[in-house]
Parts: C-alpha cells; sequence; structure tokens
C-alpha cells in the first residue's frame, strides 16, 4: 500500500502539464489534518535482539511560504507521536517524539482541478519522556533527510484537500541505564490528509 501511494503521487506529477500557476509568489498556505506515522518494519538491533517500533497517527499543521511561483518552504509540525518499542524477549518501551520538517516543494502546474508537488528537506526528531520496566532508556534525538510527494484536490481558490507521503530518515541511538545497547533505524512512510488554506 505504501509503494502504492508513492507511485500515484509521482505518476501525477509526471503527467502534470504547465498551463497556469499553481501558487503565486508571495502566497501563504496553511494547513491542518491527520499524520500516520509507520516505522519500516525492522528496526534493527538493541540489546541483542531485534526491535519494532509501532505505528501511530497524530494531528498535524503544516504552512508553507511561496518565495517565488510554484516554489514554497514547507514547515511541518505535529502533537507528539507515541510509539511502543518492542524487543524481542527483552521487553519493551513506550515513547513520545516529535518529527518536525522543513521542506524546499516545487508545486507543478496543471489545467485540472488536482496539483501534484515534491519537496525533499530536513527533519529533526526529538524524544522524551520514555518509559520502560527495564530501567531508564534514553533515544538520542535524530536528524536526517526527508522526502514528501502529494496532490492538492482544489475546492475553490483558496481552499483544497492534500494526500500525501513523506519518507523520513530517522536513525536515534538507544541507552539504557547509560549504557549503549544499540541504534534504532526507524526510517517511517508518513501518510497525510489535510485541508488547505491558502492566504
Amino acid at each position: 500500500m505504501k509503494t502504492s501511494l508513492l507511485a500515484i503521487a509521482l505518476t501525477a506529477t509526471a503527467l502534470a502539464g504547465s498551463a497556469a500557476d499553481a501558487q503565486s509568489k508571495g502566497d501563504w498556505t496553511f494547513g491542518l489534518g491527520l499524520g500516520y506515522v509507520s516505522p519500516k518494519s525492522d528496526n534493527g538491533t538493541l540489546a541483542g535482539a531485534e526491535s519494532h517500533v509501532g505505528d501511530n497517527a497524530r494531528p498535524t499543521l503544516t504552512f508553507e511560504y511561496f518565495f517565488a511561483d510554484n516554489w514554497g518552504v514547507e514547515v511541518l509540525g505535529a502533537l507528539p507521536f507515541k510509539h511502543n518499542i518492542n524487543i524481542d524477549g527483552v521487553g519493551k518501551a513506550d515513547t513520545l517524539q516529535l518529527p518536525p520538517v522543513v521542506s524546499l516543494q516545487y508545486h507543478f502546474v496543471n489545467s485540472s482541478s488536482v496539483t501534484p508537488f515534491l519537496g525533499a528537506g530536513l527533519n529533526y526528531t526529538t524524544f522524551w519522556d520514555t518509559d520502560s520496566a527495564l530501567g531508564d532508556v534514553d533515544i538520542d534525538d535524530s536528524w536526517g533527510l526527508a522526502l514528501h510527494a502529494g496532490l492538492d484536490y482544489a475546492i475553490d481558490e483558496r481552499h483544497s484537500i492534500r494526500t500525501d507521503v513523506r519518507w523520513i530518515d530517522i536513525d536515534s541511538d538507544v541507552k539504557l541505564n547509560g549504557g549503549k545497547i544499540g541504534t534504532a533505524h526507524i526510517d517511517p512512510w508518513v501518510f497525510g490528509v489535510s485541508y488547505i488554506w491558502k492566504f
């Protein structure tokens, strides 16, 4: 399903034409939606055992400023995501994380009400309030690449519905009682739907 959604977004982008400006220089957009974070299936070895990071969904916010026609800088924010981390045969932990992303994006132009876009940027993920019966678990913050693709379905000149998918590179060292027990390779896909206002 993840591969199919990304393929749809990329195919629509490839088919886009160039009839008129999708967004004009100086425009702002604000989006309110829901993001579903789905880490990859193999999350690395912790304490000598395979680890698995669970999925989670939370409300999201986006702001985008168009510094040139069709070119924007977007900031993604969200309420804290909560993830369960299971270490096979060892134990589990619960943690909160925030993964804000700043992306450079290009919105393709076409003659329909559907506008595809592509983006790439930088992610910073911070973890806190980690709880585990194993002891004091600490997960380091992470910096990584973030890729973005999506479609805007115009309702009118100022409003649209957005569906999008992101891939974020998140790799964090994990410590138990002060000693490193491995690196969690989370690298999630993030699927989103949101309502967009243009100003």
